[in-house]
C-alpha cells in the first residue's frame, strides 16, 4: 500500500476512493480498522470512521489506532479526509486530528484544503465557498448536528486549536507548486502548522498535490487526492490494474436521512412516481411507527424500489431536537435505518442507495461491511459500492452511499441504473 487515507465517514471514504480509483490506483474502503493485512493489489487503502461528530479525544483515539494499521501496511503518505464542508462545530475534531497525525509522523505540518470543485466547493482567501454563496450562506448554517456558521476556515480551525493556522493565498497556487511548497514552509516556519490552502479549481488542487509529494500527512477534502496518484505514478508505482466490476439485477430500495437542501430536493424529485414512506423522530420514539412497520410497506412494493426517508426541512428538524433533545432524535433515526437496512437485504434487496453521512454509517455498521469495492461513479463524489455482508446472497449487493448535498436531484434514479448497467472507470 502507498497511500494510506482516514476518513472520518463513510460517505466521505467513498468520494475519496473514487477519486483514486478514477484516477488510477488500486483502491480499497474498508470500513473501521481492519484486523488483518490488506490485499497485495491495494495500493491506496481508505479507512472509513465514523468521528465527525464525536468528542475530540475520541476521534483523535480512533484516527491515531488507523494511522498505526496503515503505517503497517507500509504506506508511505497518509490523508485526513473531511467533509468539503468542512462540518464540524468549533469544539470540533478536524484540528485536533490533524495535529495529533502529525505528531504521530514527526511531521513538520500540513495543507488543510476541503475543496471539491466538481460539487462547487471552492476556496478563496481562506473563505469557503458552496457554489456561489458563502459556506455560511449556503444552508450549512442549518445543519443539525454541524452547523457552519462561518467561512473563515482559518478562523474555524482556530477555534478547534491552540494558536493559528496558517494561509497559502491563491496569488501564490497559480505561480505553481514551487511557489506553493515556499509559501507553505514560511508559515511552518511561523508556527502554523496547519496551513490552509486556496483553491478553485482542479488544477490548483493537481498543483497542491505536486507541493505536498515528500509530505508526510495532507488533509482535505476528497478533491486534494486528485494530484496524489500522479506523485507514484511518476516514481514508476502503480501497477494500473483496476479490478473488475460486475453490475447486478435485483429488488431495490432508497433510505434517505439526510435533511440537506439537496437532500430534500433528491426525495421530492423520487417520490414523484415511486412509493414512499415518510419517517419522523416523534413516530419512532412513540412507537407509532417501527423497522416492521417500514418492513412491511417496503415488502408490498419492492417491484417498485421504494423510498424510506426522514428527511424534512430545518424548521421540522429544530422541532425534533427541541421535543426530544437532538442527540435522542439522531440515535433513534439512525438505529432505525440501521436495523432496517439489515432486514431489507435479508428480504432480498440487492440494490440499496443511502443518503447522508450519518445514515450510512448506520447501514455500513448493521451490514457488518468490512470492505467495500469501488465502482464506476454515479455522480462527482458518489461511486456505486459493492460488497458482500452475511446476510445476502453470493453475489452480495450494490451500494450508493451519498453524502447530503452531493449528487443532482435525480441522484436516486441515476444510483439505482448504474448499480444494473454499470460501466468501467473513465
Amino acid at each position: 500500500m502507498l497511500l494510506g487515507c482516514i476518513a472520518d465517514d463513510f460517505t466521505g471514504a467513498s468520494d475519496l476512493a473514487n477519486t483514486l480509483a478514477r484516477a488510477g490506483m488500486a483502491t480499497t474502503q474498508f470500513v473501521g480498522v481492519p484486523p488483518d493485512a490488506s490485499p497485495d493489489t491495494c495500493e491506496a487503502g481508505v479507512v472509513a470512521l465514523k468521528t465527525r461528530s464525536i468528542p475530540a479525544d475520541e476521534a483523535v483515539a480512533q484516527s491515531l489506532a488507523a494511522l498505526r494499521w496503515l503505517r503497517a501496511q507500509g504506506c508511505r503518505q497518509f490523508l485526513f479526509k473531511y467533509c468539503s464542508t468542512f462540518d464540524s462545530t468549533p469544539a470540533g475534531n478536524i484540528g485536533p486530528v490533524a495535529l495529533a497525525l502529525l505528531d504521530a509522523l514527526n511531521a513538520p505540518g500540513a495543507f488543510v484544503c476541503p475543496v471539491f470543485p466538481a460539487t462547487g466547493r471552492t476556496l478563496y482567501m481562506g473563505h469557503l465557498f458552496v457554489g456561489d454563496r458563502l459556506l455560511s450562506e449556503s444552508g450549512m448554517q442549518r445543519h443539525p448536528l454541524t452547523p457552519m456558521t462561518d467561512p473563515d476556515i482559518r478562523r474555524w480551525l482556530g477555534r478547534q486549536i491552540e494558536g493559528e493556522a496558517g494561509l497559502v493565498r491563491h496569488d501564490a497556487v497559480r505561480r505553481g507548486s514551487a511557489a506553493i511548497g515556499e509559501a507553505w514552509r514560511d508559515e511552518v516556519a511561523a508556527g502554523r502548522r496547519l496551513v490552509v490552502v486556496d483553491a478553485i479549481t482542479d488544477d490548483d488542487l493537481r498543483a497542491i498535490g505536486h507541493a505536498a509529494r515528500d509530505h508526510a500527512l495532507i488533509t482535505g477534502g476528497s478533491g486534494i487526492a486528485l494530484g496524489l496518484p500522479e506523485n507514484f505514478r511518476a516514481q514508476g508505482l502503480l501497477s494500473g490494474e483496476r479490478l473488475a466490476f460486475e453490475p447486478l439485477l435485483g429488488p431495490a430500495a432508497v433510505l434517505s436521512g439526510s435533511c440537506s437542501s439537496m437532500s430534500l430536493r433528491q426525495v421530492d424529485d423520487y417520490r414523484q412516481d415511486h412509493p414512499s414512506l415518510e419517517v419522523s423522530p416523534d413516530a419512532l420514539l412513540s412507537g407509532t411507527l417501527t423497522v416492521e412497520t417500514a418492513l412491511a410497506f417496503a415488502r408490498k412494493h419492492l417491484a417498485d424500489a421504494p423510498l424510506i426517508y426522514s428527511s424534512a426541512d430545518p424548521d421540522s428538524v429544530a422541532r425534533a431536537q427541541a421535543a426530544h433533545g437532538r442527540d435522542r432524535a439522531a440515535q433513534a433515526v439512525e438505529a432505525f435505518f440501521g436495523e432496517l437496512a439489515a432486514q431489507l437485504i435479508q428480504a432480498g434487496v440487492t440494490r440499496l442507495a443511502v443518503g447522508g453521512g450519518e445514515t450510512s454509517g448506520a447501514v455500513v455498521g448493521a451490514l457488518s461491511l468490512r470492505q467495500l469495492a469501488i465502482g464506476p461513479e454515479i455522480d462527482p463524489g458518489v461511486p456505486v459500492l459493492s460488497a458482500c455482508p452475511a446476510l445476502a446472497g453470493p453475489q452480495g449487493i450494490r451500494l450508493a452511499l451519498k453524502s447530503g448535498n452531493f449528487g443532482t436531484p435525480d441522484f436516486y434514479r441515476k444510483a439505482l441504473r448504474q448499480m444494473s448497467h454499470a460501466a468501467p472507470h473513465p
